[in-house]
């Protein structure tokens, strides 16, 4: 999955540097679509791009972020990790916005832990307003469990219950096509990037890497 071409130097320039950064597969992005550095890459190797991906969301520029948001849905998604790695709270009306649009729709699952980094009623609020809207949709199968995670994370971080009345008895949940999956299984997930996230700012990536390896053997049965 290579990185459309655009005659804006500069934006290219962006996304090469922080979209497409790494090596052979091991590319950012990549990493980022469905948490794939949780499983994909060594310790070592994960500890490495954690420091990349803090030091780049202290020192990317607003105006760079906007660009990369507005670009495609892989510039989207490392915007948005960045954004929320640095939990930029000044763009939580532009990600919800694109979230409530499913613009960008394989970049949601980042605008979904942002919202989840921000940590507030108005992030709990834009995340409950995108499952009202798409449960009511079951042909549009997007992104409600990222979604579900992020506000199940919320709630436990909160003391809240935005997420109950979506997960009752023959309710929004049972009646979509993700009645069949876990939303605990989600929550697990969105919490354990959330930690990695927090691990990373604070200069202590190697200190996840026992909750990574729980993580997995969970993931793994």
């Amino acid at each position: 999955m290579r990185l459309p071409l655009s005659p804006d130097l500069r934006l290219m320039l962006l996304a090469r540097r922080y979209v497409a950064k790494g090596r052979g597969p091991v590319r950012r992005y990549l990493m980022l679509h469905g948490g794939g550095f949780m499983g994909l890459l060594s310790d070592r190797q994960v500890v490495r791009f954690g420091r990349s991906l803090a030091k780049d969301a202290r020192r990317i520029t607003d105006h760079d972020l906007k660009l990369l948001l507005d670009f495609e849905w892989r510039s989207g998604l490392t915007a948005a990790w960045l954004i929320g790695m640095e939990r930029r709270t000044r763009f939580r009306d532009q990600l919800g916005g694109m979230l409530l649009e499913s613009q960008g729709s394989y970049a949601a699952d980042g605008y979904c832990f942002a919202l989840a980094r921000f940590g507030e009623d108005e992030d709990a609020a834009i995340l409950s307003a995108y499952l009202d809207r798409y449960f009511a949709r079951p042909d549009r199968d997007h992104h409600q469990t990222d979604a579900m995670g992020a506000l199940l994370h919320l709630d436990a971080q909160r003391g809240t219950d935005h997420a109950a009345r979506f997960l009752v008895p023959d309710g929004p949940w049972a009646r979509s096509p993700m009645r069949d999956g876990d939303p605990a299984e989600q929550k697990l997930y969105m919490d354990e990037i959330c930690a990695f996230a927090d691990a990373c700012m604070s200069g202590r990536p190697k200190q996840w890497l026992p909750r990574r390896r729980r993580f997995m053997d969970h993931v793994r049965g």
